[in-house]
């Protein structure tokens, strides 16, 4: 059996699992500094208040903002999936409320480097996150570089974090052009949301909203969906020095109410069929489809 034979066979698997198949949501933003990690680990907060079993990726192998925000140390991650023979559970770090995290660490930068018996044994493990979690939320890393788009093709839900900086738009824009431009993207099979973050309140958070969506629309004949806001809030800023999700620290913040409705929104809407709901195996193997494997 030849490599890409192989990879068909599992992604074929992946996508006849007809239970117990996790959400898989992609939060990107297009520049550093949006607070895309802070939304990814409020959400998973709001999200777990809603009964829903939560594990986040934090596939930005150049820092650590998940730890760092959860104040707690991983003592494995995908390296180690891969090339330590460890299991999926031991590479799993219990956060808050037993939000689970798993640190992608260098074995994203190595992703493209795997041998096909790598790849088979990666994706095979992976599938059993679908077992422990409801909802995957992958929270990558800022910009437009190679990696990021790879994970944002393999994703049929994204989560775009913007702001009111001119730059946070300009880059927004920029990232869903290197999106559309992308050979394995597939726009009818893939929702993308945005998310307003650091505005003054719902308006500006509408407004924000519109101008990114009149040039994506004019240019790019992209469709995106406006998911909602999180207003500026002291409390959050008070809440991130201390390490602990404003979700947690103060849920009556107007900040966190925001997460809620936020969380509450992604529950309670979009049809199964409108996104690859393939689980973390089949998010990896849309991932590396397009790879030559040595």
């Amino acid at each position: 059996m030849d490599q890409a034979q192989q990879l068909r066979n599992i992604i074929k698997r992946s996508e006849q699992i007809p239970m117990n198949v996790a959400r898989v949501i992609t939060v990107t933003s297009g520049k550093g500094g949006v607070g895309k990690s802070n939304v990814s680990i409020n959400l998973a907060v709001q999200l777990k208040k809603l009964s829903k079993r939560v594990i986040i990726f934090d596939a930005d192998f150049g820092l650590a903002n998940i730890e760092v925000m959860f104040g707690a140390v991983p003592k494995h991650n995908l390296s180690d999936l891969i090339y330590q023979g460890k299991n999926i559970k031991e590479i799993i770090t219990m956060g808050p409320m037993d939000i689970g995290f798993i640190s992608g660490g260098s074995g994203i930068a190595g992703l493209s480097n795997l041998g096909r018996d790598y790849i088979n044994y990666l994706v095979q493990n992976l599938s059993e996150l679908d077992s422990l979690a409801d909802v995957i939320i992958i929270d990558t890393g800022a910009g437009i570089s190679d990696a990021v788009i790879e994970f944002l093709v393999a994703s049929g839900e994204v989560l775009l974090v913007t702001t009111p900086e001119p730059t946070s738009i300009t880059d927004s824009y920029s990232l869903l052009k290197a999106l559309n431009r992308h050979p394995r993207f597939n726009r009818e099979m893939t929702l993308i949301k945005v998310i307003s973050n650091k505005v003054s309140g719902a308006e500006e958070g509408q407004q924000l909203f519109n101008k990114l969506n009149a040039v994506v629309s004019r240019y790019l004949k992209l469709p995106i969906r406006y998911l909602g806001h999180v207003p500026e809030d002291p409390q959050l800023v008070k809440a991130i020095m201390q390490q602990t999700p404003i979700s947690i620290a103060n849920p009556n913040a107007k900040s966190s109410m925001a997460f809620e409705a936020l969380a509450m929104a992604l529950t309670g809407g979009d049809p199964i069929a409108a996104y690859h709901k393939h689980g973390m195996a089949g998010f990896f193997a849309n991932m590396v489809r397009g790879k030559k494997f040595v």
